[in-house]
């Protein structure tokens, strides 16, 4: 009898599926938001997620060729390779590129993807033993490592308008609506707007609500994640927006802020403060990148820690930078994310906790 007891990488769950079927369940989730980008941005948005998706492909097989010996026997350490290849070079790449903006010089855009993507395969995932030993999620340490190292502030606006201005040759560009709330206390655009991605200036996946909805139900549907997790991080990151900003009772003056309040003189009314949380990358973030399991807590408890403290992060760094701070704060929690299993855990059934003996 064989007793040798094999040691893996958490989670440890017993079930038929595996790593290639859950990222592939992602990729199916991820196919809306990636098709909507195209037909919003069009072409230039295919060419970066090619892009991205081919880099992270590439980085991870010339990665393992090399740490296995490939010049000595190419062939078998490219079965090797193909065999137990996961996807996950693939869901990362892809996620890196539609966090990305199109900009009037989408070809640059699509050579910095295919940098970020080999910083997040090399240095993130495979220098630290790859699948499942990585600290923080590759895709949020791309965009933030692009973001240090790359301008990438111009951002096209998508819509019908502006897919006649595509067709045409001419990219329409301008500030997010997010920008805008945060330093110029307005939102452009309607609640609806918001959620369908029309005419919203933003990245490429992150736009339309709509889109990302329709995979969040895929994963949901599938048990990829549990339907509470973006929920709880969406609803905690409202509370949080508006106390942040502050609110007031009276009446909201014409650009839906309230004349008095302590953010800059003003204060957020209800709908306002919604269209921040449609605004940017918190809801795609929300479904597709804090619900990472290698990256996120293990237990309950801890879990709804980790994303009521996730929203709070975002909503108090949003108001005083005036930016999209998700990426950001994605790799803040995912190194807080020892101490959260640490000191937040579930008591076991029956548990008694000790009396101590007196001096």
């Amino acid at each position: 009898m064989d007793n040798t007891i094999v040691i893996s990488t958490p989670p440890h769950v017993k079930s038929k599926r595996t790593t290639r079927s859950i990222m592939l369940d992602v990729l199916i989730a991820l196919i809306p938001c990636a098709a909507v980008g195209v037909v919003y941005f069009g072409w230039q948005a295919l060419v970066i997620e090619l892009a991205a998706v081919l880099s992270c492909f590439l980085t991870e097989f010339v990665y393992y060729f090399i740490a296995n010996g490939g010049f000595k026997n190419a062939k078998a350490t490219a079965n090797k390779f193909f065999g137990q290849f996961d996807l996950t070079s693939i869901v990362t790449g892809l996620i890196l590129a539609l966090i990305l903006p199109t900009t009037d010089k989408w070809w640059e855009v699509a050579y910095e993807a295919a940098i970020g993507s080999a910083f997040a395969i090399a240095l993130v995932k495979m220098l630290f033993g790859g699948t499942g030993k990585n600290i923080v999620n590759p895709a949020a340490a791309a965009r933030v490592f692009m973001f240090v190292s790359f301008s990438l502030t111009t951002y096209v606006a998508c819509g019908v308008s502006a897919m006649e201005t595509i067709k045409s040759g001419v990219l329409e560009t301008g500030a997010t609506n997010l920008a805008g709330l945060l330093n110029k206390r307005e939102s452009a655009y309607s609640l609806l707007d918001l959620f369908l991605g029309t005419g919203i200036a933003g990245c490429i996946g992150e736009t339309s609500k709509a889109a990302i909805l329709v995979g969040y139900v895929y994963l949901c549907a599938r048990k990829v994640i549990k339907w509470w997790q973006p929920l709880l991080f969406i609803a905690a990151l409202y509370a949080a927006t508006v106390i942040a900003c502050g609110f007031a009772g009276d009446a909201a003056n014409s650009t839906g802020y309230y004349s008095k309040g302590q953010y800059g003189g003003f204060a957020l009314n209800p709908a306002t403060a919604l269209s921040a949380v449609l605004s940017g990358g918190a809801i795609f973030g929300a479904v597709f990148m804090f619900t990472d399991y290698v990256t996120s807590p293990r237990n309950a408890y801890a879990q709804i820690v980790y994303y009521v403290a996730a929203a709070v992060l975002t909503a108090i760094l949003r108001v005083a930078t005036g930016i999209e701070v998700v990426s950001f704060v994605i790799l803040l929690m995912n190194l807080l994310v020892p101490l959260i299993d640490k000191y937040v855990r579930p008591r076991p059934f029956g548990y008694v906790k000790p009396i101590k003996e007196g001096k």
